[in-house]
């Protein structure tokens, strides 16, 4: 008897033990992909880290695999036989694409819920970019990404483009902007403005941009490329962008690294580039390798209408074949998703504008220069066309390197490249 009541009370320390513990056994491992290398990398993985740190019981499981085309093969290969992530980073140019190819699972009001989000934390720009043709949300913006100008103090000083306390200003016309950049010349910037001329990215956001600002549409919601009086505007782009050239106010067929070597090595006053370049230019004024003072500002109004080019990075949940995910792994997925968006004034730190306003809204950003600064895009930015040919590493991409930058180094008038333009998009919608 005495020795039933010791293995009775051991049994029962044994059950309590297995009770405590059953935690542990219950623990999440979400699977995450992301294309993020460089600076935004390296922050990318110390906020997983530090989610890891502060959730015992979810864990992220993160691999990084190559930006681009190659990024959204992979993604569209692995839904189909059920052996994707269970999240990834998504640029929202690219969401119509994903829903052609029925690779995203909606973002329900439960999920944001779960999340401790709501549709309304977030610009609405952003929002409507993660939303499906029927309102549907199939990702949650994480920051909002575009180009702004740059530029170097020292070729403006003494002009009238720098006010008391040495901030850009007067720049509200495309003349006001030539008028800079021939200020620039005459004080020996050697090229007064750069931006990545032989690159498909460089091009089409200064290109888009410009096109956007005049009310010009490069693709309708019906699929039209250039409706309207739109070819005008795109004509009138390239005009602009061509004529910088002539002038010798723009480099000639300069790549991405080329384009932003001029600017920090202090031969050009002005760099079209977007916000991931703030780190850089951070980080070389801390070293006291810069040799000048810059600052950065949302692309000023050259045309008609004050609005940039801009993209997200964003979370999305992929389909897994014909599988439907746990709900319990669902909600360790929002979590996450949730967690990432609170602690974005980290992601910030990468020069990108955070999505989620309170974030956005917060003391801390508003001290973060010069990235509050230029945060006022996010109420007017204007995101790539939804349509499968538009968005990043797309065919609107290869168009702008393989038509527009050959227009603006005077291989082809601006009327035939746009004309060319519109027929190699038009031959991409059948």
């Amino acid at each position: 008897m005495h020795f039933r009541k010791i293995a009775l009370a051991t049994a029962l320390s044994l059950s309590a033990a297995i009770g405590v513990a059953t935690p542990a056994f219950a623990q999440q491992t979400v699977t995450w992909w992301d294309f993020l290398s460089g600076g935004d990398g390296v922050r990318m993985k110390a906020l997983i880290s530090q989610f890891n740190e502060e959730h015992p019981d979810i864990q992220v499981k993160g691999t990084t695999l190559e930006w681009g085309v190659p990024f959204y093969t992979k993604v569209r290969t692995s839904a189909a036989v059920g052996q994707g992530p269970d999240v990834m980073t998504y640029h929202l140019s690219r969401l119509p694409l994903g829903l052609s190819e029925g690779v995203l699972t909606p973002i329900t009001d439960a999920d944001l819920e779960n999340a401790g989000l709501a549709k309304a934390d977030f610009f609405p720009a952003a929002e409507k970019a993660a939303e499906g043709p029927d309102g549907t949300l199939y990702a949650v913006p994480f920051d909002i990404h575009s180009i702004v100008l740059y530029y170097n103090k020292s070729f403006l000083e003494g002009s009238r483009f720098l006010d008391d306390q040495g901030n850009l200003t007067g720049i509200e016309s495309v003349g006001d902007f030539e008028e800079a950049m021939q200020t620039a010349a005459d004080n020996g910037a050697e090229t007064p403005l750069t931006y990545a001329t032989g690159d498909d990215g460089g091009v089409y956001r200064v290109f888009y941009t410009l096109l956007a600002q005049q009310g010009g549409t490069l693709i309708s919601d019906d699929g039209e490329i250039l409706p309207g009086d739109s070819t005008e505007k795109a004509i009138k782009a390239v005009e602009t962008m061509t004529k910088w050239q002539t002038e010798g106010w723009q480099p000639e067929q300069a790549l991405y690294e080329a384009s932003v070597a001029l600017f920090t090595s202090g031969k050009s006053a002005f760099q079209l580039n977007g916000v991931w370049e703030v780190p850089t230019m951070k980080d070389l004024a801390t070293a006291g390798t810069l040799g000048f003072e810059w600052g950065a500002v949302q692309v000023p109004k050259l045309m008609e209408t004050q609005t940039t080019w801009a993209d997200s990075h964003a979370f999305a949940i992929p389909v897994h074949g014909k599988d439907e995910m746990d709900p319990e792994k669902r909600k360790a997925v929002m979590t996450v998703i949730g967690w990432m968006e609170k602690h974005s004034i980290a992601w910030a730190e990468a020069g990108h504008i955070p999505a989620y306003k309170p974030v956005a809204d917060s003391a801390e950003y508003a001290q973060m220069q010069p990235n509050a600064t230029y945060a006022t895009l996010a109420d007017s930015a204007t995101y790539d066309p939804r349509n499968d040919i538009a968005g990043v590493a797309s065919p609107v991409y290869d168009a702008s390197i393989n038509i527009l930058s050959p227009a603006m180094h005077g291989y082809l008038t601006p009327e035939d490249a746009i004309a060319q333009m519109k027929s190699e998009l038009e031959s991409r919608m059948r």
